[in-house]
């Protein structure tokens, strides 16, 4: 098993979401983050001075997918997500060494 972890544009929460349940991803977890990268935010004033607002708002997705789903999920992001622009995101692939369900104590591929 694998975690994908994607952070995108958060004006692409909702097409890249409705494409991984078209997909039949069987569950995400979705958090607002804040954080910089090439983009490197953006300057504004603020009472005549200016200040430098470097933390970006993004979209953060993780998903604990089989190991043969993670070619087509990580190219469906990248489609989905993908402006062409500086600040598109990242996809960061890890392994998972053990998956518990709470309720029911199932392990593994039957937990995810």
């Amino acid at each position: 098993m694998k975690r994908i972890i994607a952070i995108v544009r958060p004006e692409k929460m909702e097409p890249l979401k409705d494409a991984l349940f078209a997909a039949d991803v069987s569950g995400m977890t979705i958090a607002q983050v804040m954080g910089c990268g090439n983009q490197h935010g953006w300057s504004e004033y603020f009472r005549g001075t200016e200040v430098l607002l470097n933390m970006v708002p993004k979209v953060q997705f993780a998903l604990v997918v089989n190991d043969d789903a993670v070619d087509g999920l990580i190219d469906l992001i990248c489609d989905t997500a993908a402006t062409g622009e500086v600040g598109d995101g990242k996809v960061f692939v890890s392994p998972v060494e053990e998956v518990i369900r709470i309720r029911t104590r199932e392990r593994g591929e039957d937990a995810v």
